[in-house]
């Protein structure tokens, strides 16, 4: 073999694994994988910036007349109830299972919950353990005056307008449910933390609301404190008799304080809109 035989050879040779390698590049190649946006909120309110965690319905478009309701998240960071809870509103808005409308999430990220969720309380221990609570009042005038005003403004969104609490988080939805109905449509209330400032709120008189109504609560084996209560609020709403309410509970015998969320969200869909 001449040397310019050799050297078409090896020109072949290289040109050929050249090939492979690009093949097997562009078959490895990775792109980032997306389900929402993160859209940073200043707020005038709280005097700091909220990170929200956005979760939009396939096929969404801003240049569509269709409208969606929306699902605010509290405890809604990516790392905390955010993904798990939009997947569970992408599956039941699949067409064959047909359990929940396609929705708009809204994940709240938290900046401090213990601040943001309670009420003050006279309860000195309470104020011990958690130093920097008691401005619920701050927050939900921020929900209400705030962050509705602006996903409703940057968002195709529908007049339903549906919270989720769990912990403090449930006591959170559960003061707006009783001094700020108006706020949401749906209460999805799971595991509330109704012991706060010696279960105060429990004796707190509801204010009274004409609008129709979608409340859920719920509760695992989470000790007799928060099994109670959350049997008392039930109680409570139950003797409201208001017909414009369709009220929920649910116990979750199998469930803890950690991981009565998931199903319970999902059981609430299920009751709430399958029913509307």
């Amino acid at each position: 073999m001449n040397l310019t035989t050799r050297l078409l050879a090896f020109l072949f040779l290289a040109s050929f694994s050249l090939g492979i390698a690009q093949n097997k590049a562009s078959e490895n190649k990775t792109s980032p994988l997306a389900i929402g946006e993160k859209v940073e909120l200043q707020s005038a309110l709280l005097n700091e910036i909220r990170i929200l965690n956005i979760y939009l319905p396939q096929g969404y478009s801003s240049d569509s007349s269709k409208t969606y309701p929306v699902i605010y998240l509290l405890d809604g960071s990516i790392d905390e109830d955010f993904i798990h809870i939009s997947g569970l509103v992408q599956f039941g808005s699949f067409s064959w299972i047909g359990m929940i409308p396609e929705s708009i999430v809204v994940g709240i990220s938290n900046i401090d919950r213990r601040r943001d969720f309670t009420f003050p309380t006279n309860n000195i221990q309470d104020k011990e353990d958690f130093p920097t609570t008691g401005k619920s009042e701050n927050f939900i005038n921020f929900l209400e005056k705030e962050l509705q005003p602006f996903i409703e403004n940057k968002y195709k969104t529908g007049s339903a307008k549906t919270i989720i609490g769990q912990s403090l988080g449930g006591l959170l939805a559960t003061e707006i449910l009783f001094k700020r109905p108006a706020v949401f449509d749906n209460y999805i209330i799971v595991s509330p933390s109704l012991w706060w400032d010696d279960e105060s709120l429990l004796k707190y008189t509801p204010k009274a609301y004409s609008s129709k109504k979608s409340i859920y609560i719920a509760v695992g084996k989470e000790g007799d404190t928060m099994e109670r209560t959350a049997k008392e609020l039930h109680i409570k709403l139950q003797l409201q008799e208001n017909k414009n309410t369709r009220l929920y509970f649910q116990f979750f015998e199998k469930q803890d304080h950690g991981d009565a969320l998931h199903l319970a969200v999902y059981d609430a869909f299920e009751k709430i809109f399958r029913e509307e």
